[in-house]
């Protein structure tokens, strides 16, 4: 089992459509094989960096999200939402 901790920056004025696209993505990733449970945190100093921690089986099956047209569809949607390019941080126990 891995942990993935994405941090994103959203732009100036663009939290509440971020909100709105990243849920969809949250959403598609519940679909995903592999997917075991996943969160949005915000940080509590910065109301606009943004935290997802999701639990996948494998680093498989996280990798075949990743690549995954479905997550491409979404990401592209998000990405002029951002104010940098997101961070992504695998972990394990």
């Amino acid at each position: 089992m891995i942990y993935v901790l994405v941090e994103r920056h959203i732009a100036d004025a663009m939290e509440t459509t971020y909100d709105v696209i990243a849920q969809t993505a949250l959403e598609a990733a519940h679909r995903a094989p592999g997917f075991i449970s996943g969160e949005t945190l915000n940080d509590i100093q910065r109301s606009n960096h943004r935290y997802l921690l999701s639990k996948w089986r494998s680093l498989h099956d996280w990798q075949l999200w990743y690549y995954s047209d479905e997550r491409h569809q979404v990401i592209n949607q998000l990405n002029p939402t951002l104010a940098d390019f997101e961070k992504i941080t695998l972990l394990e126990r």
